[in-house]
């Protein structure tokens, strides 16, 4: 006879452990201290084998004969129901381990040991700081696109565009990893794509013009911050490469003798090394630096420890108490004005000009053709660059470029 709900309720402890009988294995273990566990005997390839349900009255007697038809129902498939509870259990176990906070580290632990570099690891590590406290502890197979639109909707609402896109970005990536990685079927963020606003580009401010750059060359000579700001300053225009390019360059990366400074690949943004040819009055520069640090360690080391090179403010800093706003001048903005002007002076092939800035080509064989073709034409250039550079600084008068020769620029990062 089925076991009822007012038995298995009224079941009483004996010095020995009995059992009341339900229907299909199904039994309720009554033990000595008055413990009532739900057991399901069953066989197996000819085995008598038990599976522990649970205990009542957590597990009600309808949730039991609930749990021994699924148990049933494996059987008839094939499967042993005891063996298929371990493997939950195990996968239950693993996908706790397997938090979004875990796994993210992992990426960026990944990344970094192939060569992220220092400021882009730091704004990653900030990013996954920014999605931890909603996301981090959850198990990454739980974590659905609305948990992730949640998290976007606060920046968002907060005209912070540009970090709720980048936020989207880096857990992208950290779903497709634990894709890649075998610890998630699907990217829950692939159908975010257009769900948050797309911020506005913003182009970096820049002088591009012959008289406002000589006015500007001539500030900074006269800056009368920290020396080495000045020498920063001074010499961007120059190399115009990348802001926190400059200011982590290392003495080991440079040749004053070969005029040569080469940035390794973990420093640039496409993470291929670049050549940066020297002209003489940046050779200077670097030897008066060399003057004050020694020629060890980094060329603008940090006010506070020669350990760490200068802040990433510094450069912008410098040129706001010159009395440019960030509306007039960034330390990107040397970038534009050497593209800008390099390219109107109609002298050097737009791709020599690429090739100096760093930019990516999306052709790897054409790009590795350019990196030999137009180091002579580079070399030219740099020198070129630096003699007209000197010219405005003097208030010479301006040589106007034929309008043919001008070019539209669009500089990017």
């Amino acid at each position: 006879m089925a076991l009822t709900d007012t038995a298995a309720r009224n079941a009483k402890p004996r010095e020995k452990e009995y059992k009341l009988a339900d229907s299909g294995g199904l039994y309720l273990l009554v033990t000595p201290a008055g413990g009532k566990l739900w057991r399901l005997k069953f066989r197996i390839d000819g085995r008598e084998k038990k599976l522990s349900i649970g205990s009542y009255p957590e597990i009600s007697l309808a949730e039991a004969r609930k749990r021994r038809d699924e148990a049933r129902e494996q059987m008839a498939a094939g499967k042993d129901p005891s063996r298929e509870k371990q493997l939950a259990k195990h996968r239950a176990q693993v996908a706790a381990a397997n938090t979004f906070a875990e796994i993210g580290q992992e990426y960026l632990g990944k990344r970094k040991r192939e060569g992220l570099s220092g400021s882009t690891s730091g704004k990653a590590d900030y990013y996954l700081s920014r999605l931890t406290p909603a996301l981090g502890r959850l198990p990454v197979g739980e974590i659905t696109a609305s948990d992730v639109l949640a998290v976007l909707r606060v920046f968002e609402k907060q005209g912070k565009h540009e970090t709720a896109n980048r936020l989207l970005q880096l857990a992208s990536r950290i779903f497709r990893y634990a894709v890649a990685t075998a610890r998630l079927t699907s990217d829950p963020t692939r159908d975010l794509r257009g769900a948050i606003t797309t911020p506005k580009v913003k182009h970096y401010a820049a002088i591009t013009d012959a008289e406002g750059t000589g006015k500007l060359l001539r500030a900074i000579d006269g800056y009368e911050g920290g020396g080495m700001t000045r020498l920063a300053l001074q010499l961007a225009p120059h190399v115009f490469v990348r802001p926190g390019e400059l200011r982590q360059a290392e003495w080991n990366e440079i040749d004053l003798e070969k005029a040569l400074w080469i940035i390794p690949a973990e420093k640039m943004k496409m993470r291929k090394p670049h050549h940066v040819p020297l002209s003489r009055q940046a050779v200077a520069l670097l030897r008066e630096a060399a003057g004050l640090t020694g020629a060890k360690g980094y060329v603008f080391p940090s006010v506070r420890t020669n350990a760490r090179p200068m802040s990433e403010n510094t450069i912008n800093a410098g040129l706001r108490r010159l009395g440019y706003s960030k509306d007039e001048m960034t330390a990107h903005g040397f970038r534009s004005m050497a593209s800008t002007l390099l390219n109107e002076s109609g002298k050097f092939s737009p791709d020599a000009i690429e090739r100096a800035l760093a930019h990516s080509d999306s052709d790897s064989v054409r790009a590795a053709y350019h990196r030999g073709a137009h180091w002579q034409e580079r070399v030219e250039m740099a020198q070129w660059w630096s003699d007209y550079l000197d010219q405005l600084r003097k208030g010479a008068e301006v040589i106007r470029f034929p309008q043919s020769a001008q070019i539209p620029i669009s500089v990017h990062d």
